[in-house]
């Protein structure tokens, strides 16, 4: 799991339509307890119905074998248009990132690795103001960080961000933690 999370936690926002019907501000003020219940895999089918930010591979030990790894990203369309006007997502904002086992074969272009069974969902909620640091270890630096293994969507794997998360993200912490180079659709 260390080398997944080392890789890049990308993140896609994801917003729960009863909180955010409409995108990130909602009448709903954002409490802890609001935020922690976005804490968990979307139940929107985000694949679909989302923006697809990017994707990173993660070569196999043996390059010759292709990758091992695919982590694709997706975020909600208001979520993505917030961030390219502001530079940062808005509070509230769910990003997931479905990190999937390959497959490498040879076809007709060559040697090539695609997506084969999901391993698990990277979800980060933003918390600018750290509303829920001081009660969860899962919350801090301005997110929420939870691993969801499998096709599981609420029980998370992740027990403290800082030892959990924070080796792959602290080299982008200048960029709010996020691998956001994978983002083309980010560029403003």
């Amino acid at each position: 799991m260390k080398r997944l999370l080392i890789a890049a936690l990308f993140v896609t926002p994801i917003l729960s339509a009863s909180l955010f019907p409409t995108g990130p501000v909602t009448a709903e003020p954002l409490t802890a307890a609001s935020l922690e219940r976005l804490l968990r895999v979307p139940e929107v089918d985000y694949r679909l119905e989302w923006v697809f930010l990017g994707a990173f591979s993660l070569r196999a030990d043996d390059p010759d074998d292709g990758a091992k790894g695919l982590h694709d990203v997706y975020a909600p369309r208001e979520a993505v248009e917030a961030y390219r006007k502001t530079g940062t997502f808005p509070d509230g904002t769910v990003l997931v990132k479905d990190s999937f086992l390959t497959k490498t074969e040879e076809m007709t272009t060559g040697t090539v690795s695609y997506a084969d069974h999901l391993k698990g969902r990277f979800v980060l909620v933003r918390d600018s103001t750290n509303r829920n640091a001081k009660n969860s270890p899962l919350w801090g630096d301005g997110w929420g960080w939870a691993f969801f293994e499998g096709e599981e969507t609420e029980k998370t794997v992740t027990t403290d961000y800082r030892k959990d998360c924070l080796g792959c993200h602290e080299p982008v912490r200048s960029q709010d933690f996020l691998h956001t180079q994978a983002y083309p659709i980010l560029r403003r």
